[in-house]
Formats: structure tokens, C-alpha cells, sequence
């Protein structure tokens, strides 16, 4: 189906409020209408009209509060868009994002089609002007994002928002700024293509729609791309990954994505993305509730996608690999069954006791694949666990190491892209719930500490190189009515990739 989507531009500029030429100007208020510095200075402009307009109660500065004000006298602007922030002492990183969202929302709502938002300008605290218009331009294009290329008739906007400029307090800054605006939008995109992915349905995006889109980011940005079928992983000796897909038509795929930015001596950066583009849980089917969520179960795969695209638009001076084991999971005569064997890349045996565990079965193949690379550092990400979502919700992603070096690096990035994780333990101690009697693990540890004895399980081919495991089970996407992809850890990755370029 044709999907017509209008490219939103973002721009920077310095300069007074009350003299932007736009259609819309946006200033924010304070809880108790105090007014932020811009909207002191329109305020200052049309004699006290702002005052006035608070005075009588219109606006209160709550946030997420919205006030749209037309002809402010003395104001260039065709409209004021007053954004509540909520309590100034509160005013945080997700407060600040909250009304860069709340300010998008609104200005398409309400028809204009371009707009100076001078919300950039507030401080946040420990953040610097980069960081603000980079999680502007983050928080808007998210805000704004509508997956409708599946439906006859997408909905159109009367007067479609076309342009947002952000703007910065002094002319000094505009450089900071530019640099948060490259690196926002680059982030923007990936997470876009991530969550295009994520919300395409599995009865399109096969493993091959998977492999296709690697091929295409590879010839946009000259990144090397191989992807191997299932005769090339049989030769490779990927049992566990293999076994997954065999209760399905369509043939696994894996896929390899490299960008050699860096010295041809450097070590790359290793991410692995599980791409299961379907988990019915195989025999071992789950439940029908919700199950028509698990188009979701290949959100790593397509978060190593997103990233690439950003690294892409970035060239940053990195040697990366991406590894996308992916396939579906479904149950018919071949499937796997409780209790089969089977033998992994590594050598090593694995008792499947529940087939709804596939994603580490993909996994262990890859980890061990990565050994070829010689990697600095392996980052791996899974929708792997709902044991993931009982223990931390929807907030932050899981994060496991075996180096804690690498582990503070991303609890580093995690917190610059407010893509938040928590650091789980990762204690021999866990290991004891992978015994088997019959082979040399079983791919499930019981029902206690779920998530932990999954990261366990995956330390196990994980032992020639630093390592870290994203369970993104609870972040990937939302559930239910308002079901989709979030496109996270894209904005997680990519930063983590800076700083690793910046050293």
C-alpha cells in the first residue's frame, strides 16, 4: 500500500520571541503560572497580555496543560502556544520531554505548519543546549510517529506540520545545538525504521523482509552485508538457531551487517539482535491472549537495524557488527519438542525443556558466531523474558554483564539517551537451575529468577570477549489498545556508539 509521509524538517536559531516570523511560537509556563524566560519576553513584549491571560485562570501551567493564544500584540507570530511544565523544581529529563512531545502533538493538532519552540531553551538539570535539541527533535518525531501504511485509507492532517525550529538562548550556542540536531535526527531515524519493523505484521515481515532491509541500508550507506541461508548455518554447525525455525515455511535467515568506520586494526563493537518475526511458543504454545503481539519478538533485530541506519547518517569513525539470527517460531511435525537435544554452534548441548525459550536458542549461535570478529565488546538485546516485564515493568531494560567496565558504559549512554536500564545480577549462583542430566544444560531454569537464568544461559558462549545483554521484553513495544513499537534501545545503542567514537 502507498504510504504518503511528509518529512518533518528541524532547524536551530537563536533570537527573540516576540520577533520570529512563524505561524506558531511556543513558550512554556511554570506550575503556579510563572512564566519561562522566552514567554517572560513576550510577555514583556505585549505589555503584560501573557500576565493577564494567567490572572484570569486560562492557564495554570500543569503539566501537559495547553493554551493557544491568537494575535498577541506586539508578537510577530500568528499564534502563541503556551506548554504547562509542571513544578520548576521538578522540571526534569522526562518533564522535558514530556512537553516537547505535549508541544508537537498540539501544534499538529491544531494545524500549524510551522512553529518556533523555544522550549529548547529551558535548562534542564546536568544538561547541556546538545542535549536538549537532541531529545527535542527525539522526543517530536516520536511524539508525531504514525504507523498507517496498512490501512486503505491513512488519516490525513488538514494542514500537515511541516517545519519546527528550535530555539537556542544565545548565538554562541547555535553550534552545540546543530550538533544536537545532526545526532537527534540520525537517532530519530532509526527509531523510526526500528519501530516500522516492529509494527509491520509477520505476514509481511518475514525473515527475508528482514534481510532485504539489511541489504538496502547496506547499499544506502556502504555498509558490507551477507546474509546467510540455512544451508550456510548448517555448514556453520548452528544447531540451536536452526531448530527453532524448523515448525515454519518460511527459511531462516541470518543476517551479517558491517560498517568499518574505524582503523582497519580496530576491534569492532558487536550487536546482536534477536529477530524472531513470529513466537507462537512452538509446542509449547502460548496462551491466545496477547499472542498477536509477538510480530514484537524480533524488536532486537530491529533495533540493530535502527542503529545502523543512525551510524549510517552519523559515519562515525567505528568498526561495527550487526548479527540478526531471525526466523519464526510456530509448531507443526518438525518443530522442536520438551525434552529434544540439540547440539549448539559452540559444541555445546542444550535439553529443550520449553520451546517457548527459543530466543536464547538463537542466541547462543550468534554469541559464538561473534567470536570470529575478535570483538572489543558484544552487546546482545532480546524481547527475551516476561519475567523481564514482572520484575521492572515497562521503564527500564534489564542489563546484564560479565564485565562491569563495559556494563558502566552503558549504564553511561542509557542515561544520556533517557533510555534508561538496570543492572541485574549475573551470580554463578543462578547457574545451578540450568543443570540437565542429560546434556549439558536445559534452556530454561524454572519459573524463579527467570530473566536471570536466561542472561545465564547466554554467559555460556559468551566467555571469550566482554559482554552485555539487554532484556527488552518490557521496553520494546506497548501492548495492548495502544499497541506498537517504542523503537527502543535504538537512542540507547547509538549513544553508546558516540561516546565509544568520541574516546
Amino acid at each position: 500500500m502507498e504510504n504518503k509521509e511528509i518529512e518533518l524538517e528541524f532547524s536551530i536559531k537563536s533570537g527573540a520571541p516576540e520577533k520570529q516570523r512563524t505561524a506558531c511560537v511556543v513558550v512554556g509556563v511554570f506550575d503556579g503560572r510563572k512564566l519561562s524566560s522566552p514567554a517572560v519576553d513576550i510577555d514583556r513584549a505585549s505589555d503584560g497580555y501573557l500576565s493577564e491571560i494567567l490572572r484570569g485562570g486560562d492557564m495554570d501551567g500543569k503539566a501537559g496543560a495547553t493554551l493557544l493564544l491568537h494575535r498577541v500584540p506586539n508578537v510577530l507570530a500568528e499564534r502563541v502556544l503556551l506548554i504547562g511544565l509542571g513544578k520548576e523544581r521538578e522540571f526534569h529529563e522526562k518533564a522535558y520531554r514530556d512537553a516537547i512531545a505535549t508541544a508537537a502533538k498540539t501544534l499538529r493538532d491544531t494545524g500549524s505548519m510551522e512553529a518556533v519552540v523555544t522550549l529548547s531553551e529551558i535548562p534542564v538539570r546536568k544538561r547541556d543546549v546538545a542535549w536538549n535539541v537532541k531529545q527535542a527533535v527525539i522526543a517530536a518525531h516520536d511524539a508525531l510517529y504514525r504507523f498507517e501504511r496498512m490501512k486503505s485509507k491513512p488519516q490525513e492532517a488538514r494542514r500537515p506540520l511541516k517545519r519546527i525550529t528550535f530555539a537556542v538562548s544565545r548565538r554562541g550556542e547555535r553550534k552545540a545545538g546543530e550538533t544536537g540536531l545532526t545526532q537527534g535526527l540520525a537517532i530519530a531515524h532509526g527509531i523510526k525504521l526500528a519501530k516500522d519493523l516492529g509494527n509491520t505484521p509477520s505476514n509481511v515481515c518475514t525473515p527475508d523482509y528482514l534481510a532485504n532491509e539489511a541489504k538496502q541500508l547496506a547499499q544506502t550507506y556502504g555498509f558490507g552485508c551477507e546474509v546467510l541461508d540455512q544451508a550456510a548455518c548448517e555448514k556453520l554447525g548452528m544447531g540451536a538457531f536452526l531448530s527453532v525455525g524448523k515448525g515454519s515455511d518460511k527459511p531462516p535467515r541470518f543476517i551479517v551487517l558491517t560498517h568499518e568506520g574505524g582503523d582497519k586494526g580496530d576491534k569492532p563493537v558487536v550487536l546482536v539482535g534477536k529477530a524472531i518475526t513470529f513466537d507462537a511458543g512452538g509446542i509449547s504454545l502460548k496462551p491466545p491472549a496477547d499472542m498477536d503481539e509477538m510480530n514484537y519478538d524480533m524488536s532486537g533485530g530491529g533495533a540493530v537495524l535502527g542503529a545502523f541506519r543512525a551510524l549510517g547518517e552519523l559515519k562515525l569513525p567505528l568498526n561495527v557488527v550487526g548479527l540478526i539470527p531471525s526466523c519464526e517460531n510456530l509448531p507443526d511435525a518438525h518443530a522442536n519438542k520438551p525434552g529434544d537435544i540439540v547440539t549448539s554452534m559452540s559444541g555445546q548441548t542444550i535439553e529443550i525443556l520449553n520451546t517457548d525459550a527459543e530466543g536464547r536458542l538463537i542466541l547462543c549461535d550468534a554469541l559464538t558466531y561473534a567470536e570470529r570478529f575478535d570483538p572489543d565488546a558484544v552487546i546482545d538485546l532480546a524481547t527475551l523474558t516476561g519475567a523481564c516485564v514482572i520484575a521492572l515493568g515497562a521503564h527500564p531494560s534489564a542489563l546484564f554483564a560479565n564485565h562491569d567496565p563495559l556494563a558502566r558504559e552503558i549504564e553511561h549512554a542509557a542515561d544520556a539517551a533517557w533510555d534508561r536500564v538496570w543492572r541485574m545480577p549475573l551470580w554463578d549462583d543462578y547457574q545451578e537451575q540450568l543443570k540437565s542430566s542429560i546434556a549439558d544444560m536445559a534452556n530454561i531454569g524454572g519459573r524463579p529468577a527467570g530473566s536471570i537464568t536466561a542472561a545465564c544461559f547466554l554467559s555460556r558462549f559468551a566467555k571469550k570477549y566482554h559482554w552485555a545483554h539487554l532484556d527488552i521484553a518490557g521496553t520494546a513495544y506497548k501492548g495492548g489498545r495502544e499497541k506498537g513499537s517504542t523503537g527502543r534501545p535504538v537512542s540507547l545503542l547509538v549513544h553508546f556508539l558516540l561516546d565509544r567514537a568520541q574516546e
